[in-house]
């Protein structure tokens, strides 16, 4: 996968996530900042806790951590296995 295949499996994968369930397509900033937060760290606990803080503050709401380490682990191995196959 190229990076830009690899970024778009990575907002695919956050539109899904939905976490306060509003419906895909209502997240384009949070998203975007996320995917480039990935495309900067490769520590999961470390890209958890910029998701937590990106969704946070656009949305007053807390995310609990755990829901923040799953999907912070669903993206690196994207990145990862996009980067493998080059």
């Amino acid at each position: 996968m190229n990076n830009q295949e690899v970024n778009l499996e990575l907002v695919r994968i956050l539109n899904e996530w939905d976490p306060f369930k509003i419906g895909e397509g209502n997240y384009d900033p949070e998203i975007a900042d996320c995917v480039y937060a990935v495309q900067e760290l490769d520590n999961r606990e470390d890209l958890a806790a910029e998701i937590q803080k990106i969704y946070e503050f656009s949305f007053e709401e807390f995310i609990p951590m755990e829901d923040c380490l799953s999907i912070s682990t669903k993206l690196l191995l994207t990145k990862e296995n996009g980067s493998c196959s080059l």
